[in-house]
């Protein structure tokens, strides 16, 4: 398959994996570009590989968890906070997607790749463990802690609208 037929058709679903892996669109369209240059100058030997889109998917899990990635949006730019609140959208259904991109974006990184591979890509604990280079006990383990943080989150809103007495 050539470069630019591969990204015609898996550029979509590269964007919407990186978008729920970092929580951000504007981050996720970089991390793709950042990989898929790196790609098309090792195309010839990424498309001789039985899978070439679970190893470009490989690339967007390494450089999001890169730390040249972290410490660039990590490094405050400025003074000025950014507003956590999302803007509201008619469709439920963008709703509930922009509610749940903001509890992954909570997670530490590690678990929150763990989650969108098991979750959002479907795959099993070995393929999760030979994207993250780790063991498969260790993908549970994530896996395991990442949910109870969403739960928790699921349900310190609904503990902190209780009025107080007085």
């Amino acid at each position: 398959m050539e470069f630019t037929e591969y990204v015609r058709e898996q550029r979509p679903s590269l964007l919407r994996f990186a978008t729920v892996l970092t929580g951000q669109a504007w981050l996720a369209d970089d991390v793709v570009s950042d990989v898929l240059g790196r790609a098309f100058e090792r195309w010839d030997h990424i498309d001789s590989l039985a899978r070439p889109h679970a190893y470009v998917r490989r690339m967007i899990v390494n450089d999001y968890l890169s730390w040249r990635r972290r410490l660039l949006r990590t490094t405050p730019t400025s003074d000025i906070e950014r507003s956590s609140t999302a803007t509201a959208d008619s469709s439920e259904q963008y709703a509930e997607r922009d509610a749940m991109i903001g509890r992954l974006r909570r997670l530490p990184r590690r678990q929150r790749a763990a989650v969108v591979l098991r979750y959002y890509a479907g795959l099993p604990d070995a393929e999760i463990a030979a994207e993250l280079g780790c063991r498969t006990s260790t993908v549970r383990s994530q896996i395991s802690r990442a949910l109870t943080t969403l739960r928790i989150t699921e349900e310190a809103p609904s503990m902190t609208s209780i009025p107080e007495e007085r």
